[in-house]
């Protein structure tokens, strides 16, 4: 059915629509937020039927370089139509949603959109049938970052219990070849196109927007997986959240770095790895 959001609380979108992930009640095309001058920013939204009460809810944020990507899709190194079924079958509910591209604007937008997502899906809990003290968040590579960024800034409505960060850019800076290239061939890379300008222009906002400056004693259980051969993140962007957070006293973090693994779990049955971070999830946001 297709309502509009207005003050009584109903939402725009297709609601519980024919299943898109087995075992679900679909809400597809549900518009979290509307931005002057911006396309509106939608989400998808499947929560287990099986459930009688609200389910914990797992925020899902793709990658794509911040510049492309779509929250319908996962990684086509993946086993196609896997990852959000898995985590129905946790008792998970899932959120998959956009953000705005850094062509269209640059960070902070893509965080604040992450943060409008959640007061959102809080704001909403009883329609969609979410619990709002149990929601987590998940990201691969740009989205990594992004999930990353949620989990250790996050506050009161915008905080998060849980976080799984998947191959996720931790230090913006941090990239091998770049000190090498030219001013001009530095400006076309995604971290330089996400925050409008290079590292030297505006260093204190480049540390700002890098998930490793915010480490605290206080983080989420955060699980860290990478594959050990990434290609296109360094693993050590992974090696290096998890040493500060332990270094600032966090209390549940865990590293996971999957043997020859590329980008994306590229090279490797990605099974395997998927089948972790939803059991780590699950087990954290007290599902089933």
């Amino acid at each position: 059915m297709s309502t509009s959001l207005e003050s009584d609380g109903a939402l725009e979108g297709e609601l519980d629509v024919s299943a898109v992930v087995p075992g679900a009640v679909c809400h597809r095309g549900v518009t979290y937020v509307a931005r002057q001058g911006f396309r509106r920013l939608l989400m998808d939204v499947y929560v287990p039927v099986r459930r009688t009460p609200p389910a914990p809810c797992v925020v899902w944020i793709h990658g794509g370089a911040w510049w492309e990507g779509d929250r319908r899709e996962t990684p086509s190194t993946w086993p196609p139509g896997l990852f959000f079924p898995l985590l129905v079958e946790a008792g998970l509910a899932v959120a998959t949603i956009d953000y705005r591209f850094s062509g269209e604007a640059r960070w902070p937008a893509q965080g604040d959109d992450v943060a409008e997502a959640l007061r959102f899906l809080r704001a909403h809990a009883d329609v969609l049938r979410i619990d709002p003290a149990r929601i987590g968040v998940a990201g691969e590579s740009a989205g990594g970052h992004l999930a990353a960024m949620a989990a250790l800034t996050g506050t009161g409505p915008t905080a998060v219990q849980a976080a799984a960060v998947l191959y996720g850019v931790t230090d913006l800076r941090d990239f091998d070849g770049v000190e090498q290239a030219t001013p001009e061939e530095r400006r076309g890379t995604p971290e330089v196109l996400l925050m409008g300008g290079l590292p030297d222009e505006a260093p204190a906002a480049w540390d700002a927007a890098s998930p490793i400056t915010h480490a605290h004693a206080d983080a989420p259980p955060m699980l860290l997986i990478s594959g050990d051969a990434d290609s296109v993140v360094p693993v050590r962007q992974t090696v290096r959240l998890h040493e500060a957070l332990v270094a600032a006293g966090a209390r549940d973090v865990v590293l996971d770095l999957v043997p020859g693994a590329d980008h994306c779990f590229g090279g490797v049955d990605a099974e395997v790895p998927l089948r972790r971070i939803v059991e780590f999830l699950a087990e954290r946001l007290r599902a089933g």
